[in-house]
């Protein structure tokens, strides 16, 4: 076996199953990037679709479980926080995601094997893959085994995001507020990604990306943070 082939069986291992359907697997780890001109190669955009619909109804789910008694305002808070792409690249590497990815010519290079955005979506069609060949059921295991992480830190820094706790950095050193601004957006009209940019005086500007303005602003806040925590 090559690497990648021993990859996608550590994949398998790790998750506990063993794909029947081999073609539906494969396409699960296929990137976009795969295949150009008149070459036609079945990527796993269409699977992504649907495992993020099964992750949220599972995700759901599980919520009403653990917070019987909580509203529907808490409730969408919370999944705000458990479902991001950020949450679904972690659990991603945590599976062997990376490795098993099949990537077009020269995207290893390009980082795009390490892209959290990439292997967040490659994490749902991979979801889409097991609701495909197991059922809900098949599904639900990955998610209870893997999410765990997840629901158990959901409530961390509850009263505070990135986006206030950089705003607050900035006025404590008497600077203007943080600028954010979109820099780009692709994706269909229906489930578009954003690349939203933050400046603060004084520090080079960073980028990130969500599928709404405000979870990609966190999230370059966030990044923002670390790099202002980090000695220099």
């Amino acid at each position: 076996m090559n690497k990648r082939e021993v990859a996608v069986s550590e994949l398998e291992a790790r998750i506990g199953h063993v794909f029947q359907d081999r073609e539906l697997l494969e396409r699960a780890l296929t990137h976009a990037s795969v295949g150009s001109g008149s070459t036609k190669t079945a990527h796993n955009e269409r699977l992504e679709f649907l495992g993020d619909r099964v992750l949220n109804l599972m995700a759901a789910e599980r919520l009403m479980e653990l917070r019987p008694e909580a509203r529907e305002g808490e409730m969408s808070r919370l999944m705000n926080k458990i479902i991001t792409y950020q949450a679904c690249a972690r659990v991603a590497r945590l599976v062997g995601l990376p490795g098993a990815l099949r990537v077009g010519h020269g995207e290893t290079k390009t980082g795009t094997r390490d892209n959290d955005k990439v292997l967040g979506d490659a994490c749902e069609a991979l979801i889409a893959a097991l609701y495909i060949e197991g059922g809900l059921t098949l599904a639900k295991t990955f998610f209870q085994a893997f999410w765990v992480s997840e629901l158990e830190t959901m409530d961390e820094a509850a009263f505070k995001d990135s986006k206030t706790l950089l705003q607050e950095w900035a006025m404590a050193r008497g600077l203007p507020v943080p600028r954010y601004d979109v820099v780009a957006q692709s994706g269909p009209a229906h489930e578009p990604v954003f690349t939203i940019e933050v400046s603060i005086e004084g520090q080079s500007p960073e980028q990130a990306q969500g599928r709404s303005k405000l979870e990609a602003q966190k999230a370059v806040a966030n990044i923002m943070l670390s790099k202002l925590e980090t000695p220099q």
